[in-house]
């Protein structure tokens, strides 16, 4: 995909977060992969500003992204243990951390079926959570995401508009989406004019 890309013409590329970091590696123009966060810090500061806020990783893969998020709002971390006893058992879910009377927020990159954010959601609620939100960067929401979403525990999925949504996403009464494009032009602005991008992130 980054030789069709490059073969097409382009001369350099803007993402945003990318699943793999090391993907940028796959091109030989200059590659830069922006992050949602403070699109979606100042969202979360707007919409849930006066609460007891925990973040919270939905896997243990995710604790760096979960982390920085935290650090930004000044917020305490939980992890999502997920784990399958055996072979054909459903996952059983812990949760690493007190999330006791929190408004939890769980963050992840890409959701795609919306299991494993509407599984964690229960798992906290059970553990004695408040409340609980999801922000994604990317909601592919396949399948039967939006209904599982729609029926769901959760108080509501925030994604970016890096897909465009279907019908059915917009009608969605618990899915809110946010424009990444202030983000985009920010960055496109100072690559034209040769300052800092990765200042935005600071």
């Amino acid at each position: 995909m980054a030789n069709l890309i490059t073969e097409a013409g382009a001369n350099r590329v803007l993402t945003v977060d990318l699943h793999a970091g090391q993907i940028q590696g796959f091109f030989d123009i200059p590659t830069d992969n922006l992050y949602a966060q403070p699109v979606m810090v100042k969202d979360i500061q707007d919409y849930l500003g006066g609460e007891d806020l925990m973040v919270i990783s939905p896997d243990v893969g995710g604790v760096v992204r979960a982390r920085a998020l935290a650090k930004r709002l000044g917020s305490n971390l939980a992890i999502v243990d997920k784990r399958r006893e055996r072979a054909g058992e459903s996952e059983v879910m812990n949760i690493i951390g007190d999330v006791t009377g929190r408004t939890c927020l769980l963050i992840d990159d890409i959701v795609d079926s919306g299991g494993t954010i509407c599984n964690a959601a229960e798992a906290l609620l059970n553990n004695g959570a408040k409340a609980v939100y999801a922000y994604a960067t990317h909601g592919v929401l396949s399948g039967g995401a939006v209904a599982r979403i729609r029926d769901s525990k959760l108080k509501s999925l925030v994604v970016t508009d890096s897909i465009a949504a279907t019908e059915e996403i917009r009608k969605c009464p618990n899915i809110r989406r946010i424009a990444i494009a202030p983000l985009l032009g920010e960055a496109i602005d100072r690559i034209a004019n040769e300052k800092s991008v990765s200042s935005l992130f600071d």
